[in-house]
């Protein structure tokens, strides 16, 4: 009997040993010491490069608080943290293949993309809008019929408005571009009549411009677009950091601050559904 009490007792504290190990994206960290995070440079307000070359943004300030998060949890004195830029095309592969930990920039979560990676809670919401010159006529997609349209390839755009196209039977003619630095210079050169992306990011774009006067972001919102921190699928361990991290900014508040920081300038005030957003995802302890 004694023995086999203690044959059990052996057992179980090998479990918990083995449950105690790291695995997944926190064993690569604490292996290498370098946390690799994916950015966008231009996604104002949420992930850009600011005039000394520094990543900055809505985006980066909560994947910064993160990155303090998993500092503490592995008890590392120092934690290198290396940016790698991305884009729609490149944004699941490189966190797929190990190259990049967590990608903080301005993705849209959805069960398509959850096939090959995870989220953490939403941070932000927003939705498709068309991007054009005041006095261009175009007021709704329907009135895209025949004009040549910018967007971004791998994105949830493109997917947005192609299907809208033909659904709509619109004859558009796309301008399939790489990046956000790409698909603007297409619609601030004249080469496109009309640019579409996420709201929020087009009016970035336009704060930005050196004649915001001569651009406006019309149409209804063509799509929901939750936006979350990608990080590897089935490592729990590394999302439930990055998950407590969130929720003890909505919990406490303070997310309204780095709101408040970035995205009131340009989306305006915290909205009441954003902030039921937050409430709903402040989990208890």
């Amino acid at each position: 009997m004694v023995l086999a009490a203690a044959a059990l007792f052996a057992a179980l504290s090998g479990q918990v040993a083995a449950a105690d190990e790291l695995y997944g994206t926190l064993k690569k960290i604490k292996d290498s010491g370098r946390i690799v995070i994916g950015r966008s440079e231009n996604s104002i307000p949420f992930s850009f490069t600011d005039a000394s070359g520094k990543p900055v943004g809505y985006s980066i300030d909560l994947c910064s608080r993160i990155v303090e998060a998993v500092k503490a949890e592995l008890k590392m004195d120092k934690l290198e943290v290396q940016y790698v830029t991305i884009m729609g095309t490149t944004l699941i592969p490189l966190l797929v293949n190990g190259t990049v930990d967590m990608s903080c920039s301005t993705t849209t979560n959805n069960l398509t993309r959850q096939k090959q990676v995870d989220f953490l809670y939403t941070m932000y919401v927003t939705g498709n809008q068309l991007l054009v010159r005041k006095g261009s006529g175009i007021r709704e997609v329907e009135d895209l019929k025949g004009k040549r349209v910018a967007v971004n390839q791998g994105t949830t755009n493109e997917k947005i408005i192609k299907a809208l196209d033909k659904q709509l039977n619109l004859g558009i003619r796309f301008l399939d571009t790489e990046d956000q630095p790409r698909g603007w210079l297409a619609f601030e050169s004249g080469r496109v009549d009309c640019y579409v992306t996420d709201a929020i990011v087009e009016h970035g774009l336009i704060a930005k411009s050196a004649t915001p006067e001569k651009y406006e972001v019309v149409g209804r919102l063509l799509s929901f677009d939750p936006y979350a921190i990608v990080v590897r699928r089935d490592d729990s361990a590394f999302r439930l950091i990055g998950n407590r991290v969130l929720a003890d900014l909505f919990r406490s508040g303070e997310i309204e601050q780095i709101y408040d920081k970035w995205l009131k300038p340009i989306a305006g005030p915290l909205s009441e559904p954003l902030r039921t957003v937050f409430a709903t995802q402040a989990m208890p302890y």
